[in-house]
């Protein structure tokens, strides 16, 4: 037993209400294979155009190690400069990733070869596009958005491998208090339900991205990645209509990321092992008492 994985529904195009109706409002994820068909950047975008465009511009790296409980969440591991980042993510496996990189503010050209999709939906937030690089063996933890936006999250150069939860699972994903990640101490991809017994039959959706292809998360999914190859993805990021979703964002940024972050750094290892302990003990009691319903 384990995680009740299911596919994520996959179109080549999709009309506005169609989206509308099935998948922004009924808040589903979505593959949209075609949605870069007209993008310059599904045809110009390879590693080699990225490490020409940015050059040697210092970049900060992650890894997959636990998050160190003196340090602020997103703290790097390392730092290179990015042409030999790009170098090391093609010739060999690493863990090692760029998270949330504005490349646009070192290379504005590259907007013009994106496409926003506001003929399916609006909200979009055009100051944040970012992107997030990463060689084979890197993995992102399993997290949702501090923000809650919607994001449209298109792969280039290579494969992803994505695992999707609704919000609603987060007790028994062992979410830690005042934040919006997971516990780190289980595998996602092959999670050991004797140590975490909360995981077995969490209901989630599983999706390999291949070049060109888009995925859609609503607001509040909780997302684990694996680059499968050296390769990159751009994440468009979109408001939901909702003013208590927005209320709600804006309440995440300023009690939970702020909270988390002082009392990481004030008290440590004492407030991580806290945290883990209330962690475990949510999970244990949703569990028990079948939830969600």
């Amino acid at each position: 037993m384990g995680f009740k994985l299911s596919g994520v529904d996959t179109v080549e195009h999709i009309s506005a209400p169609d989206f509308k109706k099935h998948y922004l409002d009924a808040r589903r994820p979505l593959v949209i294979k075609g949605l870069t068909n007209s993008w310059p950047a599904r045809e110009k975008w390879t590693a080699g155009y990225m490490k020409e465009i940015v050059g040697s511009k210092t970049v900060p790296l992650y890894d997959n190690s636990k998050a160190d409980p003196a340090k602020p969440i997103n703290t790097s591991a390392a730092v290179m400069p990015f042409n030999e980042y790009i170098d090391l993510i093609k010739s060999q496996p690493t863990e090692l990733r760029i998270f949330f990189f504005n490349i646009f503010k070192h290379a504005p050209q590259l907007l013009d070869d994106i496409v926003l999709p506001k003929d399916l939906m609006g909200g979009f937030i055009e100051s944040m596009p970012a992107m997030f690089f990463g060689g084979s063996n890197s993995v992102t933890f399993l997290h949702y958005d501090i923000d809650l936006p919607h994001i449209f999250h298109t792969h280039f150069g290579g494969h992803k491998h994505i695992i999707l939860f609704e919000n609603k699972w987060k007790d028994r994903l062992y979410c830690l208090p005042n934040a919006t990640y997971a516990l780190e101490d289980y595998d996602v991809a092959n999670p050991d339900i004797s140590k975490f017994p909360a995981l077995d039959g969490v209901e989630g959706q599983e999706v390999f991205l291949e070049h060109g292809d888009t995925l859609f998360m609503p607001t509040g999914y909780w997302h684990w990645m694996k680059y499968l190859d050296g390769s990159f993805s751009l994440s468009l990021r979109a408001w939901d209509a909702s003013i208590t979703r927005k209320a709600a964002s804006v309440y995440n940024l300023a009690v939970k990321g702020g909270l988390d972050s002082v009392l990481k750094m004030a008290f440590k290892e004492k407030y991580a092992r806290y945290r883990e302990g209330v962690a475990i003990k949510r999970a244990e009691r949703a569990l028990a008492d079948g939830l969600p319903l």
